[in-house]
């Protein structure tokens, strides 16, 4: 294996929000950062480094040649499709890209003996939770196919660390969300569904009104309650998982988030407070799988991997504003 200095990192979705991120806190921390990204949601001027290679995850071909071209140490996987509501309208298109193309990706990685995986998951893979704050072991149980098709592949990834040894390490988000300080890349999805660029969006005239679904939950000022990680943290974290799998670490899944949980509310408040402006809001009724409360229990990550956020919902907003702005 290459020294630290030449570790070379294939970043899947790198072009995306938090690819390009994670692709940038790689190439500032010394490894070669290699992105193969299809474009389909992904942005050519989010990447910061200069290898870049187009291509698809149903391209095995593709795939090899990448694999042949680059003497890759780890492939880090961040191209799943991720909204939630076209997974339930268009469950095929989930199903063939979050799992049959990733199974794509791991036959050309055991093929190239490449054997460390780092698997952007997600919270949805718990479904309605049992217990707050949400804990890994918790039961897993999705309620609807983006979360399903992220715990397939959690499943596909036990097995074949079992037979095939390869080690992964599984993130489950909870709210990606801020930007680079750099300004130079940021949240950035077309359709955006995303709460805090939708409010930013606002802020700059671009959206009329901003809109809370429910304001009858069982929560202090009747708004969901979400729990929000800064895309660098998540950056860093993927980082120290990557570092523990090249120490010999085992295959592992951990929860990030910020442990801290803001109501919708609170959030609008705050941004209306960074921005300056003051926007429309209006109260619309419940949208059908929103949970009440969901927040990280991260003590697993502070444990083992030494993982801690820096940056808190000050910080989010105001960085995510810098960028939209």
């Amino acid at each position: 294996m290459n020294s630290l200095e030449q570790k070379t990192i294939l970043v899947v979705g790198g072009a995306g929000y938090i690819g390009s991120h994670q692709v940038k806190m790689l190439d500032e921390q010394g490894y070669n950062a290699v992105v193969y990204d299809n474009l389909s949601t992904g942005y050519r001027d989010l990447v910061t480094v200069d290898k870049f290679e187009e291509g698809d995850l149903a391209d095995k071909d593709r795939l090899r040649e990448v694999f042949s071209k680059y003497d890759i140490d780890a492939v880090m996987h961040f191209a799943a499709f991720i909204e939630v509501g076209e997974s339930v309208k268009n469950p095929a298109k989930y199903y063939r890209n979050n799992v049959v193309n990733v199974a794509n990706l791991l036959d050309v990685m055991l093929k190239y003996n490449v054997k460390y995986f780092i698997f952007s998951s997600t919270a949805a893979v718990y479904g309605e939770p049992e217990e707050i704050p949400i804990k890994e072991i918790q039961a897993k149980k999705p309620i609807n196919p983006y979360g399903k098709s992220k715990l397939m592949v959690e499943e596909i990834l036990e097995d074949y660390d079992q037979a095939y040894s390869l080690k992964y390490t599984c993130f489950r988000y909870f709210n990606a969300s801020g930007a680079d300080e750099s300004g130079k890349i940021g949240e950035k999805h077309n359709p955006e569904s995303h709460l805090i660029p939708l409010i930013l969006q606002t802020a700059l005239g671009e959206r009329e009104q901003i809109y809370i679904f429910g304001i009858d939950y069982d929560t202090k000022d009747g708004s969901c309650i979400r729990d929000f990680v800064h895309v660098n943290d998540l950056a860093d974290a993927h980082i120290k998982g990557l570092e523990r799998l090249f120490d010999g670490g085992s295959s592992e899944a951990f929860n990030l988030g910020s442990g801290e949980g803001y109501s919708v509310r609170e959030i609008i408040d705050k941004a209306k407070n960074i921005t300056g402006v003051d926007f429309k809001v209006v109260e619309a009724d419940r949208r059908a799988g929103d949970p009440a409360v969901l927040i990280a229990d991260s003590s697993r990550a502070n444990k083992v991997l030494g993982w801690e956020t820096r940056y808190n919902l000050d910080d989010i907003i105001g960085t995510a504003w810098n960028w939209h702005r």
